[in-house]
């Protein structure tokens, strides 16, 4: 894990912060340049995000973590050893999270930050366990894993207020034998959760015709995390 605190931040005082848990959070992925959106929009003088922990996780094999079995012999030669997601899931509800609340001053306001494979794992978590979080931020979901599979599934219902920002890119076919285009998916993914009429769940969508897979990570944190925190 790479772990960002924010300023103020000490470990005998009586404040709590929320937490935003960051796939691919390596320093060399997405960590400083999350961090710093996170730094930025916390100043006093913008207070748009307020003061939060960073939690970066940091995968052995994150293509292997973020996806699910798939039966399709075709994405099993893109990822060989892919199919991992449940036991990940597992480790970010039974270790991670546990791991966090407990060494750290915070609050049960949490956040699922995912691009890509990340994002489909996001999606995924979002589907079966909502509540692990109650803010997700799912870029540019890699959907199309198991010929769309998990667009097929009825998510369980969320318990809490839950805040959802999904974000694609102009990011055309996939490269599968039945290929699957990725601004599509998005679409899908959040008609399906506002077809579920949940109360709880607060969706927003946002489409960058001149950003693709590679450009888009910045522009939508930017977005995302103004929507995901804006104050009513």
């Amino acid at each position: 894990m790479n772990i960002y605190f924010p300023e103020g931040y000490k470990e005998n005082d009586t404040v709590h912060y929320p937490v935003i848990y960051l796939l691919d959070g390596g320093m060399e992925e997405d960590f400083i340049h999350t961090v710093g959106l996170v730094q930025f929009y916390n100043f006093e003088w913008l207070q748009i995000v307020p003061k939060c922990i960073v939690v970066g996780v940091v995968n052995v094999d994150r293509k292997r973590d973020f996806t699910f079995p798939t039966s399709l012999a075709d994405d099993k030669k893109i990822i060989p050893n892919s199919g991992g997601s449940a036991k990940f899931i597992a480790f970010v509800e039974k270790e991670l999270k546990p791991f966090i609340e407990k060494e750290y001053k915070t609050t049960n306001d949490a956040t699922l930050i995912g691009e890509s494979l990340g994002g489909l794992v996001a999606t995924e978590i979002l589907f079966k366990k909502p509540d692990l979080f109650n803010r997700y931020l799912i870029i540019s979901p890699s959907l199309w894993w198991s010929d769309g599979a998990l667009l097929t599934i009825t998510p369980i219902t969320a318990n809490q207020p839950t805040k959802i920002f999904i974000a694609v890119g102009k990011e055309g076919m996939t490269p599968t034998k039945n290929p699957h285009v990725m601004e599509v998916d998005a679409n899908v993914l959040v008609d399906k959760l506002k077809a579920l009429q949940n109360p709880n769940l607060d969706i927003s969508f946002d489409y960058y015709p001149d950003e693709d897979h590679a450009t888009i990570a910045h522009r939508a944190l930017m977005n995302g995390l103004k929507i995901l925190y804006k104050r009513k």
